[in-house]
């Protein structure tokens, strides 16, 4: 057996005890479930109740087929930033403290993970510092071109900006990642055929 698969075999070991201890986290409705997400560890935030990661749900892929990368996989094995991580998305999602989140999610020391950044970007955008919020989504999208969750956050960031063809773009990347029947997909569609400046919820 290679390293990689050992790797991945410890991963889903791990995976399977964190989510069998992990409490359950209601999918909330900001974009998609988890404040607009996807369900996988590495990327996208963390709705229901696994901890995120980049791409199609529960596939531990971040498109089509591609694995995640080492060391992303690397941090989420570390208990101590997989606790933070999920510390600081239930400061988001259960609290709404969003400046109190964007210090869990600096302090965690990996900011320029696609997951974090993108949270980080979330946070400001609810906060409403929308030149901030752009920083961090283009920040988790330089970090992570697939990164899906960012693609539909920003996409809704577009909307409320106005910017409803950029967001349509952000709709059809989404779709080359993970399709039309990805949550993150069907959240922003949603989102678009409202009609414009109607208020949005994400």
């Amino acid at each position: 057996m290679n390293s990689s698969a050992t790797r991945l075999i410890a991963l889903a070991v791990f995976l399977t005890a964190l989510v069998a201890a992990a409490p359950v986290i209601p999918a909330l409705a900001a974009g998609g479930g988890g404040g607009g997400g996807g369900s996988d560890p590495y990327g996208s935030s963390y709705p229901s109740t696994t901890p995120p990661s980049t791409g199609t749900k529960a596939t531990g892929t971040t498109h089509k087929g591609k694995k995640k990368t080492d060391r992303q996989s690397s941090l989420f094995d570390n208990p101590a930033f997989a606790q933070g991580y999920r510390a600081a998305y239930a400061t988001i999602y259960d609290r709404h403290d969003y400046a109190g989140a964007i210090e869990q999610l600096k302090a965690l020391g990996h900011d320029d993970l696609a997951s974090v950044a993108n949270l980080i970007g979330y946070s400001y955008r609810k906060l409403g510092d929308y030149k901030l919020s752009q920083v961090w989504y283009e920040r988790a999208l330089k970090a992570d071109p697939n990164h899906v969750l960012t693609w539909q956050y920003y996409g809704l960031w577009q909307i409320e900006q106005g910017n409803r063809d950029q967001a349509q773009y952000h709709l059809s990347r989404i779709a080359a990642i993970c399709g039309s029947a990805c949550e993150e997909y069907r959240s922003l569609a949603a989102a678009l055929e409202k009609p414009p400046g109607t208020g949005l919820v994400y």
